[in-house]
């Protein structure tokens, strides 16, 4: 079963549920603003992306700013991580995961990759 972490606001987000939802693939949609991963949930979809936190950081929401972050980004990735559980808007998305392996689905058509076409 393919999790997909959403963001309805999103156009690239809805493009990306939209593929899975037409390949009929089992799924779950996490809309991770409302509910938002733990930190050991977003370690682990960084390590099946092979991405740090910073490559998958927002920075141009007013909230990197407002924390600072564009003067002094964290320092480690335990605080990093901790930035993008505390303010989820950070997060790129879509993050979709079918456990084994994660896409970011920008563009859409990256979660191609997991529905097997």
């Amino acid at each position: 079963m393919l999790t997909v972490y959403h963001n309805p606001r999103c156009s690239k987000s809805r493009a990306a549920l939209a593929l899975v939802a037409e390949a009929g693939v089992a799924h779950r949609v996490v809309e991770y603003l409302k509910t938002p991963p733990t930190e050991d949930e977003l370690d682990a979809l960084l390590r099946l992306l092979d991405l740090e936190p910073a490559e998958v950081t927002r920075t141009h929401e007013d909230v990197w700013a407002e924390l600072g972050h564009d003067r002094a980004p964290p320092a480690t990735r335990t605080a990093w991580l901790r930035v993008l559980v505390a303010h989820p808007i950070l997060l790129e998305r879509p993050i979709v995961s079918d456990g084994r392996r994660a896409v970011i689905g920008r563009p859409p058509e990256n979660v191609r990759a997991l529905l097997g076409s």
